[in-house]
């Protein structure tokens, strides 16, 4: 017993040091409890900002690190085009991920130490897989788990989506409606998602996963949830940015694939976070609760500045917990934004409570300066539009040095 905690404290310290190196080095000023004063760095950050999307390569794939090298373009660092290219410059990183990926049996706790970082992007659709539990740690059985799995999502849609209406009921006629409503609204800035066939794939993912759990079916947002799985498992199949995207140069086998490992993979995700979409959607409502407390023990000022004005958290974090913040922030930082959700595991719905409490305060001196109005509006258009890694990464880095200083100390989420 004692070995395994002494194991455990050496990775706590292992991660908690890679976020201090990253608080380190984006934070210019002074800091006090509740507020970080962050400034733009005048040198370029450790990698690349600039590359576009790149094909994601098989783990058999001779000279991987090369072709990615060569793969990356690397734009003026002052130019305002952003795109994900999570640790592409950093080859002691890039060698520790093939380590673990290479092994015949995937050690999830040093796959999940590494992605809380960020993963390079070619290798995320494996290790996405993996980290939610999707593909087996064990390589001999992977390739006929994932084989056998999107052979039972294509029935799954053949058995409830390919149907005339005449055969469905009137809660899934109306629910394929909504659905049907909200695929054109998904990531609306996105012109890539704006292609018919991207949102019949989104249509058949969200119907069929709605129709297999019953206990929730349906919910508004979650169609959010599916775009990220669909962009990294689509970058396994189409080179070049996202922009340039077009479903229709892949096969219907393809496609069949892609959406099999997306709708796999969002049941994973949902599954740890089910009472999220249940009827009044109670696990959020719980979550909103320990955000407006931790705001409260972290900055005081603000929290009370938000009471006085009658600002309650559910107006405006109800919609950041319902889609795991893709519509807070731009598109090209959600990925790595991922990494993270998806390396907590089963402790990320907790572990949101500390991200959020982090992303809100980025604010603090701005939300005193703001009456009830103003607060709203603020908190619906959040000025993030030109955000880049460095800011993500610090609302991370806040996020987890709060944890371990909050965390074993519940006291401070008691009503």
């Amino acid at each position: 017993m004692e070995k395994r905690e002494d194991e455990q404290q050496k990775r706590d310290d292992s991660r908690f040091n890679q976020t201090l190196k990253n608080v380190q080095g984006f934070l210019k000023g002074r800091s006090i409890p509740g507020k970080v004063l962050l400034t733009r760095r005048s040198d370029p950050p450790p990698y690349p900002t600039s590359p576009t999307y790149q094909r994601s390569l098989s783990e058999n794939d001779a000279g991987r690190n090369e072709r990615f090298e060569e793969s990356v373009k690397v734009e003026d660092h002052n130019s305002s085009k952003k795109h994900d290219n999570t640790y592409a410059g950093d080859s002691a990183r890039v060698m520790k991920f093939n380590k673990v990926l290479s092994e015949t049996t995937v050690i999830l706790e040093k796959l999940r130490e590494l992605a809380w970082n960020g993963v390079p992007h070619y290798m995320r659709p494996d290790v996405w897989r993996l980290l939610l539990g999707y593909a087996p740690p064990n390589s001999d059985r992977r390739e006929a788990v994932l084989r056998r799995k999107r052979l039972e999502y294509l029935e799954s849609v053949g058995q409830f989506y390919d149907l005339p209406d005449s055969e469905r009921s009137d809660d899934e006629i109306n629910m394929l409606r909504q659905i049907a409503v909200d695929c054109p609204r998904t990531v609306p800035d996105v012109s890539f998602f704006q292609q018919e066939q991207v949102q019949k794939s989104l249509e058949r993912i969200l119907y069929t996963w709605a129709i297999r759990h019953p206990a929730s079916g349906y919910v508004q947002g979650i169609n959010d949830l599916v775009t990220p799985f669909l962009v990294i498992f689509l970058s396994e199949y189409l080179d070049g940015g996202v922009e340039s995207w077009t479903m229709s140069d892949l096969s219907a086998e393809k496609v069949s694939d892609v959406e099999a490992d997306c709708y796999w993979c969002l049941t994973k995700l949902l599954d740890g976070m089910q009472d999220h979409y249940t009827f009044a959607q109670p696990g959020i409502q719980r979550l909103v609760f320990k955000l407006k407390e931790l705001v409260r023990r972290i900055d005081e000022p603000v929290s009370r500045h938000m009471e006085e004005h009658g600002l309650e958290f559910l107006q405006f974090a109800f919609r950041w917990y319902n889609c795991l913040l893709i519509r807070e922030i731009t598109f090209n930082l959600i990925n790595r934004l991922w990494d993270t959700y998806l390396a907590e595991g089963d402790a990320l719905p907790d572990f949101l409570v500390y991200i959020y409490a982090s992303f809100l305060l980025t604010w603090s001196d701005e939300l005193k300066k703001l009456d009830f109005q103003e607060m709203v509006m603020f908190l619906q258009h959040l000025p993030t539009h030109s955000w880049s890694d460095q800011e993500l990464e610090m609302v991370l880095s806040r996020a987890y040095m709060w944890h371990s200083m909050f965390n074993n100390s519940p006291n401070h989420l008691a009503s």
